[in-house]
């Protein structure tokens, strides 16, 4: 009997159970992979998985934004996959649902995910579909590519929301001047403003609650004379002051006042996207809701990014920027770990001891 090798992992027990040990090293089965983790970046959905909520199973390594290396293939995947660099989709869609049928993937009925509801990336090695991979540009880095997921989905609720306004109103100028708004500072709404920037939008109005927030948006090309400090502002008035009323309004945030702010502050016609995870319960108040209707404003909500092997889907767009230097997610890391040292990662994202935008773990 063959004896199982071994490698290292950050397994979540339970709620509080959160350890870095030994694990079996996993085997491809078909039409899988094994990915040697390269680099693995901790999003803010791991924290209440690891400290309050748990995941969907017990003894699961989390970890659901990460890249590396293929280093062996299960049966019915091409052998040429070994040795290639490579990003990871992380939902595994069922692809037998109404969405999957369409090809929207991010909204599968039935999914798997990586990293919450079977193994992810916190490890030396994880087992992934070979359908979920993207092969890595020779220029694109490991810690680069490990924000492919967080980039995919900052880029997913850009277009949600330039399809609701329509992007191209009366040309490239238009577009230039469109105001818009983007609250919630946090890394998704700081990659959606490295985004629309790229994209050439130069109007951006950045609503954030921390000082260090300012740094950031300076290294995005973005004025202090555009950032407002909720802490020291009424948003709306902010807003009303320094742009007048905006067309198009990223909530990064999740809570019914900034959802509030939101529709006071956009123009007629004016589009309002949902990125924020909910905090709480949400609800409208009767004032708000007869704003949405007398201005007739258009409301999306977004989830997650597409990944269907198309080259105009998120990821690719992703990986597009990254191999032609127009964006550079990178700057955005603001704490490296080894892998075996991330557990001071999440504590200070939990006990919000330092400022931080994205804490990377890395394997050699």
């Amino acid at each position: 009997m063959n004896e199982k090798k071994l490698m290292n992992a950050w397994v979540l027990h339970d709620v509080n159970s959160f350890t870095y040990e030994d694990r079996v090293k996993p085997e491809p089965d078909a039409g899988w992979v094994l990915v040697r983790v390269k680099a693995a970046g901790i999003c803010g959905s791991d924290i209440p998985r690891a400290f309050t909520t748990g995941a969907h199973k017990k003894d699961l390594v989390i970890g659901h934004e990460f890249s590396g290396c293929v280093e062996a293939v299960g049966a019915d995947v091409d052998a040429d996959w070994i040795g290639k660099k490579v990003g990871i989709f992380p939902l595994i869609p069922c692809r037998k649902c109404g969405p999957c049928s369409q090809g929207r993937y991010e909204m599968c009925r039935n999914y798997n995910y990586l990293g919450s509801r079977c193994d992810g990336g916190f490890a030396d090695y994880v087992a992934v579909p070979a359908a979920n991979l993207i092969e890595l540009p020779e220029n694109v880095t490991y810690e680069q590519a490990a924000m492919l997921e967080p980039m995919a989905v900052a880029v997913h609720a850009m277009r949600r929301g330039l399809e609701l306004i329509g992007e191209s109103r009366d040309g490239a100028a238009s577009n230039a001047d469109m105001k818009i708004a983007v609250c919630g500072l946090g890394t998704i709404g700081l990659l959606l403003v490295m985004f629309l920037r790229q994209k050439g939008f130069r109007n951006i109005y950045v609503i954030g609650n921390k000082a260090s927030q300012k740094k950031h948006i300076d290294t995005l090309g973005i004025s202090e004379e555009y950032f407002c400090d909720s802490r020291e502002h009424n948003i709306t008035e902010w807003l009303a002051e320094h742009a007048g009323g905006v067309d198009m309004f990223y909530e990064c945030v999740g809570k019914n006042e900034t959802v509030a702010c939101a529709v006071d502050s956009l123009n007629p016609a004016g589009a309002l996207v949902l990125v924020g995870n909910p905090y709480s319960d949400m609800s409208l108040e009767k004032a708000v809701y007869w704003k949405i209707l007398r201005n007739q404003l258009k409301l999306t909500g977004t989830w997650n990014s597409s990944f269907t092997g198309d080259k105009d889907d998120d990821w690719h767009y992703v990986i597009n920027c990254l191999e032609q230097g127009l964006v550079a997610p990178e700057k955005m890391i603001s704490h490296r770990y080894e892998m075996k040292e991330l557990m001071q990662g999440f504590l200070i994202m939990r006990d919000k001891t330092e400022d931080y935008v994205k804490i990377m773990g890395v394997n050699d």
